[in-house]
């Protein structure tokens, strides 16, 4: 099948270009100089020329013109499309547009052209502009030229435009003028040449900079376009905006600046050098660097001066800044006496749609001082969280605005019918919210018609009956079953039947149905027919008593915010993704003329009246409950306290320590007064029936912080300080002075009262990690299930509440970085234009966030009390629409509401299964690992206890293979640090998950002496212990924590507070840089389960190397491995060889890979060794263990497939396979298996058939 090609034109008179050599009369010339060349699409040898012209081409012409072009280009076939444009009829709804292009940001220029009348004659425009000075400046600025090409753009024809002077009339008769949408200049005071700042500026004093810059002296001149600079410029100054600030510190303390710059045309890379000069301290230059970053934030409207000049570095032209200074830009704004209410608008969430995020939306129709708006999106309530968040936002601030929950969804007359219409739900009320909840379910889960990518909720008309209590139901758009009923010119009886059905009848500016004009399936010609519709349903409205209800169906905010819109649309197939319809958001007054031609009388009452009448009718109500509404588990409380001081008194004595006492009280007074014991006893069920199966659970999170929850079981963390206790005759020692970081590293000693060897536990972590220094954070209990037992967790839980009070949480997914450059980017190269990567990543900005799918969370389950609905809560659905799938998700995003119902996180790790494989392979009780194994902890810092020399391994330790330690960044983090206890490995998990903690921070301070690898902050509880240990009050050591731990760093009065305290300086500055720190609990639960693996390298060689390689099977390679130490190596070099090629890095795949052939050849230095696949000895899935060797398993070989693996051995139990053709009869392996087999040596001696053939 040929691929078709369309391709814009890049000239004016591309047209005449392409017929070239033409005989033609200046007659027919001039017809088609006044064509515009819309497109040509290619298909092979065939092309298709579409035109827009003014008056119908003579047959013989057309033909003429399609010949020619043939000729000029070898073509088989050339077909000439017209496309007839009254000019004149065509210009006048898009004047107020061609004007504002043509202005080009110039106000003046605007107001003059506002002013002017214009008259179309063929394809003239002839513009008659007021006064010498008007006509001058038309002329002078270009604006004609402008015009023609906004023609162009907007019409779709050509045409040529004069300009004509004429008499100054009546400034009262000129039409109000109201300022556009354009980027104004911040107004400055040129200085005078005497207010140069002077060189005898006392040192050290600060220069106070001019308003509004950011830096430099200010910016002079006049503004040029980016988009018309096509070399090195020397001074030039734009106005646009900022984004993606960077600053970079050199070694020498100097800095470079980065920026990206975009205007209305282009984008360019920016850059600014600061550095030591003359008197200037490097504190004054990091100042100035972080005043600067901190003025930018995420970016700004700026004008910029500096110099454009090719920049080798990055092969590109960059902007280097000499001054920039911020740029006011108008907002549009609602002046009306009385305003408004919008009750149709999309948010992002309307799935690639539209491109307003609810905040924006709700902060706008707040700003302009209306009392509600809607939300409408297509066939969800997605948004309703965020704009419920903004609304309490704005309240706090004294602004009040009403969020009206409705949805624009898809009316099916019948539950089997194909074609939906669009309707509007408004909720009036709870019922009617609870009842919109339970149609997007039905919606989703029954009615989905379609693909998961364009598919629709749909509602049936006797489901809509069932649940329409509290709901205000509207007719909707032009999909709306009323206006198509009026289109398709049915009967007045049927129409009044059809309204009957809705609250209010709905209509739109004219323009939004401008598509009807120019499809073929509609009778709709002129602006004039689509009054007409309006006037029908307005009509209909006063008959039956109906309100008319006048909306602008928001699917972008601004007029400009349609080229978002047009680049999904775009991305998605639509071929009229160009031609927006101009779906904004309308003030009060644009909207009253919009419908003028209804009368003012009528125009007021459908846009303000009646939408102000509708939001008052909606009531004040919130569409997630303010609370926690936990599951109840009959006699939690008694249960928590009991297991609790039950468990505490068997391990610590039935007198209590008092720290153990202190701790318990601690945390059971806020655990019971919040009714946080039913979350703790779930958690628990859940642990004990992992456990009781034979696999251990992993905690994840802060949950280890929590001594009630080490105490009934959750998690095997104990929060406690270090300490012995004796597990004969309860002995026990704290040392809670902080000089040990964790009980495994204290030295071993018998118990002094009974002789007994002590055990040692306990690691230092405060339980306001977890539930906060009140005690009122609600609990996220995560857990570490073995990815084989992760299904049946799940299957538990609806044991526990009932099938239908649990369900998937549910994610929605928005298009990001990648995806929207890519929307972007191809959006233009479709265009023609060339843009550079500033500003693709400045106009991606505009499409980010759009929800594209939505999905579930790998193991959250979300608990709703057995006494209580969903619907309450949220909708429910199937995850990304696959109506294939029998799992159930949230509607809204988990995150919106986790304070609202309980989330288990049941999630899959591949160290729970390692575990039970090692369990089962070394017949050991995991739990009686000891964690001061002094062979397992050498193996951090060399390979001694491997047994193999670090030249030979070619790595200076064995930790190959280890969780939270096999990557060559922890592996360098270890080289750098040298850990010697368990608490060090504790801190270098914390590291390696943080933001800014390692690099540039504790390895900077640890190379330098100033800290120590044991007094680094490399998890959040470091700080509250580090701080409260030096005397700081807790409560303040606490929000410290908090603070840094979520990259806000220290406030000034708090750092000179914590100075005051003697916190040293370098503690600080490292507070500072931290983006994002890990709990404590966390990273001693993953160690916990690394450590116990790297006991099974060290003691249970073979056992270990077959269970990770039974987790890593896809990874590994039998067709390599098995053939010996000298294959694998040559593997690794190949492997080790292409990623120098790449600067150091392999994609995922390649690199997982490479860590399995490191442990293959780890295991041959070890004088192990790997068999071939037998056809006969291995196992489907797993490692078989051999006294000196281990026998792969089928799923080794590249292409076998488990369930060919598992046809095999499951044919092999009835005899041996007498040949080839007998293995692929009985066991239905395909061929490509038989070929797997066959490669790598499994079927040799075999013959090919069952025949035998005898000789004589």
């Amino acid at each position: 099948m040929n691929k078709v090609y369309r391709i814009l034109p890049s000239a004016e008179d591309m047209l005449l270009r392409l017929v070239r050599g033409l005989a033609l009369s200046e007659e027919e010339r001039a017809l088609l100089r006044a064509c515009a060349l819309r497109h040509v699409e290619v298909s092979a040898d065939t092309w298709e020329i579409v035109v827009g012209t003014q008056c119908v081409l003579e047959d013989d012409l057309i033909a003429r013109v399609a010949g020619q072009v043939a000729e000029n280009y070898r073509l088989a076939e050339v077909h000439v499309q017209q496309n007839v444009v009254a000019l004149a009829n065509s210009v006048a709804p898009v004047w107020e547009r061609v004007i504002n292009e043509a202005a080009a940001g110039d106000a003046v220029l605007f107001h003059t052209l506002r002013r002017s009348d214009y008259a179309v004659d063929g394809n003239v425009i002839r513009l008659s502009v007021p006064g010498g000075f008007g006509a001058e400046l038309v002329i002078q600025s270009g604006a004609a030229k402008r015009i023609e090409d906004a023609v162009r753009g907007n019409v779709g024809c050509a045409c040529r435009v004069i300009c004509m002077e004429c008499a100054l009339g009546d400034e009262a008769s000129a039409p109000q003028w109201t300022s556009p949408v354009i980027p104004a200049a911040v107004k400055r005071d040129d200085p005078a040449p005497s207010a140069a700042p002077a060189r005898t500026t006392k040192p050290g004093k600060k220069k106070e900079l001019p308003a509004g810059v950011i830096l430099g002296r200010g910016v002079s001149g006049a503004a040029r376009e980016l988009g018309t600079i096509e070399d090195e410029v020397k001074n030039i100054v734009l106005e646009g905006e900022i984004f993606a600030p960077q600053a970079n510190k050199l070694k020498s303390g100097a800095y470079i600046l980065l920026l990206k710059f975009a205007d209305a045309t282009n984008g360019i890379a920016c850059k600014k050098f600061f550095g030591v000069r003359g008197k200037t301290t490097q504190e004054e230059i990091d100042a100035e660097v972080e005043r600067i970053l901190k003025e930018i934030g995420k970016g700004c409207s700026v004008r910029i001066q500096g110099k454009i000049e090719y920049d080798k570095f990055i092969s590109d032209y960059v902007l280097f800044i000499d001054s920039m200074e911020r740029r006011t830009v108008p907002q549009r704004e609602d002046t009306a006496e009385v305003r408004r209410v919008e009750l149709h608008a999309h948010t992002k969430m309307s799935a690639l749609d539209a491109v307003v995020p609810p905040k924006v939306l709700v902060e706008t129709a707040a700003r302009w001082g209306w009392p509600a708006v809607a939300i409408t999106d297509h066939g969800v309530v997605q948004a309703f969280p965020e704009a419920m968040n903004t609304a309490r936002a704005l309240k706090k601030k004294g602004v009040d605005i009403k969020i009206i929950y409705g949805m624009e969804g898809y009316l099916l007359d019948k539950a089997e019918d194909a074609r939906a219409h669009h309707i509007i739900f408004l909720a009036k009320n709870k019922t009617g919210l609870y009842n919109l909840y339970k149609l997007v379910s039905l919606s989703h889960i029954r009615y989905f018609r379609g693909t998961k990518k364009r598919g629709r909720p749909c509602v049936p008309r006797a489901v809509l009956e069932q649940y329409r209590e509290g709901i205000i139901v509207g007719s909707a758009c032009e999909a709306g079953e009323l206006i198509r009923g009026i289109v398709a010119g049915r009967s007045d009886e049927e129409l009044e039947q059809i309204a009957k059905f809705y609250d209010f009848l709905e209509i739109q500016p004219i323009h939004n149905n401008d598509f009807l004009k120019i499809d073929d399936r509609f009778p709709i010609r002129t602006d004039e027919d689509l009054r007409d519709i309006n006037r029908k349903v307005d009509a209909l409205a006063r008959k039956l008593d109906k309100m008319l209800i006048a909306t602008c169906d928001v699917h972008f905010l601004n007029p400009e915010d349609a080229v978002y819109r047009a680049m999904l649309q775009k991305a998605n197939g639509y071929r009229d993704a160009d031609r927006q319809p101009p779906l904004y958001l309308r003030t009060t007054d644009e909207m009253l003329a919009e419908f003028d031609y209804l009368g003012a009388e009528r125009a007021y009452e459908c846009v303000v009246t009646n939408t102000r009448r509708i939001a008052d009718e909606v009531e004040h109500f919130l569409p997630i409950p303010d609370e926690l509404y936990a599951p109840m588990v009959p006699g939690a409380d008694r249960e928590i306290q009991e297991m609790s001081y039950a468990r505490a008194r068997k391990l610590y004595g039935e007198n209590l320590p008092q720290i153990v006492a202190d701790r318990l009280e601690l945390e059971l007074k806020p655990i019971l007064r919040h009714g946080f014991s039913a979350l703790y006893i779930i958690a628990q069920r859940l642990v004990k029936k992992s456990n009781d199966d034979g696999y251990l659970v992993g905690s994840r999170g802060s949950v280890g912080s929590s001594f009630v929850a080490t105490m009934i079981g959750v998690t095997e963390v104990n929060p406690l300080p270090p300490h012995y206790r004796c597990r004969h005759c309860q002995y026990n020692k704290f040392i809670d002075d902080g000089s040990v970081g964790s009980g495994f590293d204290l030295p071993s000693m018998d118990c002094p009262v009974c002789g007994t060897p002590l055990t040692k536990d306990g690691h230092n972590i405060p339980f306001a990690v977890f539930l906060g220094f009140d005690g009122d954070k609600v609990p996220d209990i995560d857990l570490n299930f073995s990815g084989d037992y992760q299904p049946v967790a799940h299957k538990y839980t609806e044991v526990l509440f009932g099938k239908m009070n649990v369900f998937r949480a549910g994610t929605i997914s928005g298009l990001q970085d990648k995806n929207a450059y890519g929307y972007a980017m191809h959006y233009y190269e479709d265009q023609g234009e060339t843009k550079g990567r500033p500003y693709i990543e400045h106009m991606m900005r505009g499409c980010m966030g759009v929800k594209a799918t939505t999905g579930q969370h790998a193991g959250g389950i979300m608990v709703v009390p057995r006494d209580m609905d969903v619907h309450y809560f949220t909708p429910i659905q199937r995850p990304a629409n696959n109506m294939e799938s029998d799992t159930l998700t949230t509607h809204f995003d988990y995150h919106s509401i986790s304070e609202r119902l309980v989330k288990l996180d049941i999630l899959g790790h591949d160290d729970p299964t390692v575990i039970k494989m090692l369990e089962e392979l070394t017949h050991r009780d995991p739990e009686t690992i000891p964690f001061d194994d002094p062979a397992t902890m050498s193996i951090f810092t060399s390979t001694e206890a491997l047994g193999i020399t670090p030249e030979e391994l070619g790595a200076n330790m064995g930790t190959y293979g280890i969780p939270e330690f096999r990557t060559s960044f922890t592996q360098k983090m270890i080289d750098d640090s040298s850990p010697d206890c368990f608490a060090d490995l504790v801190r270098i998990s914390g590291f390696s998950h943080g933001t800014n903690v390692w690099l540039g921070n504790a390895q900077d301070l640890i190379k330098a002496g100033t800290s120590t690898l044991k007094d680094a902050i490399s998890a959040r509880d470091d700080i509250m212990n580090y701080l409260m240990q030096n005397g700081i009050d807790p409560l303040l050591s606490f929000k410290t924590m908090e603070n840094v731990r979520k990259g806000k760093g220290i406030a000034p009065d708090v750092v000179e507070k914590l100075r005051a305290g003697g916190i040293p300086e370098w503690y600080i500055e490292s507070c500072q840089k931290i983006k994002y720190l890990f709990p404590r609990a966390h990273a001693t639960a993953y160690v916990m389960m690394g450590y116990r693996i790297a006991f099974c390298k060290v003691h249970y060689p073979l056992a270990y190397y077959a269970a990770y390689f039974s987790i890593r099977a896809d990874e590994f390679d039998a067709n390599i491995i098995a053939k010996g130490q000298t294959a694998v190596k040559q593997a690794i070099d190949a492997l080790n060889a292409e990623a120098r090629e790449h600067r150091g890095k392999l994609d995922n795949k390649k690199q997982d890979i490479l860590i399995v052939l490191q442990l293959a050849w780890e295991m041959y230095l070890r004088g192990y060794s790997c068999e071939p696949v037998d056809l006969y000895e291995s196992d489907a899935e797993k490692f078989i263990l051999r006294e000196k060797s281990l026998l792969p398993p089928f799923t080794a070989l590249p292409g076998m497939g488990q369930k060919a693996a598992q046809a095999i051995v499951e044919a092999r139990r009835t005899g041996r396979f007498i040949s080839i053709e007998d293995l692929a009869a009985r066991a239905h392996v395909p061929a490509p298996a038989i070929d797997v087999l066959r490669a790598h040596g499994c079927l040799d001696g075999m013959t090919e058939t069952n025949q035998v053939e005898l000789f004589a």
